[in-house]
């Protein structure tokens, strides 16, 4: 059994209010008995033209911060970040740290399905990434999913041949028509299909942006798609657990993993 925070947080341009504001919420989770606090995408800064200006190697101030919230009060952390890229035009990559309970870095999950969809084009400021990436932390080996991802499922089908047994699907999931439907029935469809628990946080509704990021909606999917956790719009930090044993009794009743036939030709 492992307890985690899921960490609805709203997200300010501003790196400095967002790195206070999380650690606030690192501690109020420890609190709780949280073992793993799960942050939104892009915790250091709101999506916009700036990202690439306000990017940080993963040794700067802010996961340098987040690493030192994490070991005071002995806490794994996953959080969105902005890293430097190493593209000549100065776009950057859209990372996802893993921060272990000592507050070392475990792993860096970087995007590789870029939103260029709805008319946004997340390609003109981020550099993708090409590497799934399973990390263990507080006892659990998780899977590293950010936002546009999930609507691909031969990733989440990487993270499970990679040993994942939960996804960590962090997002700033964009409002518009139907959006959140989908945000809802893709967080459900890669539990289910996959029969692992998935925790996903989106950022927290802000009323003064006017950029369409924020619809809130976190939740946490159990392996046979049942929602345990579901959060409203506005910024919230709700702790939950996640028990492997629940994993276990679903492929037992329905072990669709076991019956996949991969690269066989059929007569």
């Amino acid at each position: 059994m492992t307890t985690i925070a899921l960490c609805q947080i709203p997200v300010s341009v501003d790196p400095a209010v967002n790195l206070e504001l999380a650690r606030a919420e690192i501690a109020r989770a420890a609190a709780r008995g949280a073992e793993l606090a799960v942050f939104p995408e892009s915790t250091l800064t709101r999506f916009g033209k700036r990202i690439a200006d306000l990017a940080e190697p993963l040794d700067g101030p802010f996961v340098s911060g987040l690493a030192a919230a994490a070991r005071e009060h002995g806490v794994a952390v996953i959080a969105g970040v902005f890293e430097p890229g190493d593209s000549a035009d100065g776009r950057v990559y859209n990372t996802a740290v893993a921060l272990d309970e000592r507050g070392a870095l475990a792993a860096a999950y970087r995007k590789i399905h870029l939103f260029d969809s709805f008319g946004a084009r997340e390609s003109d400021l981020v550099v993708p990434g090409g590497e799934p990436v399973v990390v263990e932390l507080a006892g659990l080996r998780i899977g590293l999913i950010t936002c546009y991802d999930v609507r691909f499922p031969e990733l989440a089908r990487a993270l499970v041949d990679l040993g994942a047994e939960m996804f960590a699907v962090i997002a700033a999931w964009g409002s518009g028509p139907l959006k959140e439907d989908h945000w809802a029935t893709l967080v459900r469809a890669r539990a289910i299909e996959n029969t692992m628990w998935t925790a996903a946080v989106g950022q927290a509704h802000d009323p003064d942006s006017r950029d369409g990021f924020g619809i809130g909606r976190s939740m946490l999917v159990d392996p046979m798609g049942v929602a345990r956790a579901t959060l409203g719009s506005s910024g919230e930090v709700h702790v939950c657990e996640v028990d492997t044993s629940v994993t276990a009794a679903a492929r037992a009743t329905l072990p669709c993993l076991e019956h996949r036939i991969l690269g066989v030709a059929r007569s």
